[in-house]
């Protein structure tokens, strides 16, 4: 998790908190929403990425009054500060670190299979 977040902080320009909690939304949004077992895959292949998703939940009752899907996300990611570009820089070193870690062909299942997260890729 540390090197992802080091990475998500320097080619974002974002704080390490802020990416390490990013992180959690965003794959706990995977999780929900994408396909499971290659989401899984990236999943096990970053360590601590069970406990950032497990943090992520503690949104708690706004987080349900805002639904699901990626808008929820957006809205929360925009809540912590972020810009729609920084969400998008933020996804995309997600997915080129993905692809490091699961391959090209598994993180290209997990972009198609998610909706709305195409845009980002």
């Amino acid at each position: 998790m540390d090197e992802l977040i080091g990475r998500l902080a320097a080619n974002a320009s974002i704080d390490g908190a802020v990416a390490e909690k990013t992180v959690g939304i965003i794959l706990g949004f995977l999780r929900s929403e994408g396909p499971s077992e290659s989401v899984q895959a990236l999943i096990d292949q970053i360590p601590g990425a069970e406990a950032a998703i497990e943090a992520s939940r503690s949104g708690g009752g706004l987080s349900r009054l805002m639904g699901g899907g990626l808008m929820a996300v957006g809205t929360r990611l925009m809540g912590m500060g972020l810009s729609m570009s920084d969400i998008q820089k933020v996804a995309r070193e997600l997915f080129r670190y993905g692809r490091d870690k699961i391959g090209a062909d598994q993180m290209g299942k997990i972009i198609a299979g998610t909706p709305g997260l195409g845009q980002f890729a």
